[in-house]
């Protein structure tokens, strides 16, 4: 019975006052709207930002060659340390905590060739678990490299999607032939399309992969360009790295401490480095939205304020018959806060058409897809709950505190 009071006489009220009410209620969808989207928007970047990243690979160290900083062991500062494809194995049994682990091989300006189509390719020469180190996912119907095209130095290859539609067009790549520095190779697969925006030697989608040994062979390659290896937890990769440092500093002696000796880069700091930055743009833009609200309970108290004045009388009769100042308090509460919610149901409604229509003009691999999540749901209803408390508790308890006699004399 309450419940029915309670909203025939919050929609009489809306109907007295339709301008008020009207200016008050666009103040709440106003906030709803700025704090839905800017969070939702936060989210997509940040969702789109660390998707381009991993493109690179989840989690990944990448371990370059250097020139030692310091003297060791009666050699001198300023000796190149070089890498090999057998320090990769060398790393990997002398490591508990490794999951994978690969030398690359680099040669750029490589000819590549299809009928009257030829373009320039970096070359990598790796082990098959590059492959899924470096996410690198074959398109439907080809493969990356396995165990036997490594062991009997099998001359087959995997595009990179850009490459692919340079040599190929439209037409079916997989199966076909083509000459690398005039050896005829077989595609195998073809990179699927991936967002990519860090990288430590150019985009995976200009290059081809083909196997280490093969490499080796066909370019009478000694050195390795990088060892990409991979954890088995990215909190493992300091581990790890102090692991590389300690077995190739004592099998190329040179001072495990020396960070000059080996460029490692540890791709999780980057990961860390989004996250606080996502972190506190969502919060930033939570503060400007939860203001905004603020601004909006101004309003939704004024008009509160308003109501408890006109209704004085009413009021006080209530509480000449016995109605207990709790009811007052909640009926005024009640209002408030179905104004509020109304408002933020508005803004929740007006945010997500405007997120959806965001999300089919495909601009994604830009600013990210906005996302309503659950989090933003959350964080929005529960400001739309304590602007509604804080822009009604004083009319409230103003209302609550009216005295019948006087109520009744005015």
């Amino acid at each position: 019975m309450y419940w029915g009071m309670f909203l025939s006489q919050f929609w009489k009220d809306l109907r007295a006052q339709k301008l008020r009410s009207a200016l008050t209620i666009l103040g709440i969808v106003w906030g709803t709207v700025s704090i839905v989207l800017l969070l939702g928007f936060g989210t997509g970047m940040g969702d789109q930002m660390s998707k381009t990243f991993h493109g690179l690979g989840n989690g990944i160290v990448i371990v370059f060659q250097g020139i030692t900083s310091r003297p060791f062991e009666g050699f001198n500062r300023g000796r190149s340390i070089t890498l090999r494809e057998e320090d990769a194995e060398l790393i990997r049994r002398q490591t508990t905590q490794l999951a994978a682990i690969s030398p690359e091989y680099e040669k750029e300006d490589v000819a590549l060739s299809h009928g009257d189509n030829r373009v320039s390719v970096l070359v990598s020469g790796v082990l098959p678990e590059f492959g899924e180190m470096r996410n690198l996912i074959p398109e439907p119907g080809g493969r990356f490299l396995d165990a036997l095209d490594v062991r009997y130095r099998r001359r087959v290859l995997f595009l990179g999607d850009k490459v692919k539609t340079d040599l190929f067009g439209d037409a079916a790549a997989v199966g076909e032939q083509v000459l690398l520095s005039g050896t005829p190779f077989t595609v195998i697969g073809v990179m699927k399309h991936k967002a990519q925006d860090s990288d430590y030697s150019g985009r995976d989608s200009d290059k081809i992969h083909i196997p280490c040994t093969t490499f080796a062979t066909l370019f009478s390659a000694t050195e390795a360009s990088y060892i990409i290896l991979q954890a088995k937890s990215p909190e493992l990769n300091p581990e790890v790295t102090k692991d590389v440092y300690r077995i190739l500093g004592r099998k190329y002696r040179f001072d495990p401490t020396d960070r000059e000796a080996l460029r490692v880069w540890d791709t999780t700091e980057i990961d860390r480095f989004f996250g606080l930055f996502v972190g506190g743009f969502n919060a930033f833009v939570g503060v400007v939205g939860a203001f905004t609200l603020v601004v909006g309970a101004i309003g939704v108290s004024n008009i509160m304020n308003a109501v408890v004045e006109e209704r004085t009388r009413e009021i006080g009769i209530k509480m000449a018959l016995g109605a207990k100042k709790r009811f007052i308090r909640s009926q005024i509460l009640l209002e408030t806060l179905l104004v509020t919610g109304t408002g933020g149901l508005l803004g929740f409604l007006i945010s997500w058409l405007i997120a959806v229509s965001v999300a089919r003009l495909d601009l994604g691999d830009y600013i990210g897809t906005p996302t309503i999540s659950p989090l933003v749901a959350l964080v929005t209803v529960s400001l739309l709950g304590f602007v509604g408390a804080l822009a009604g508790y004083g009319p409230a308890r103003r209302a609550s505190e009216v005295n019948p006699v006087v109520a009744l004399k005015s």
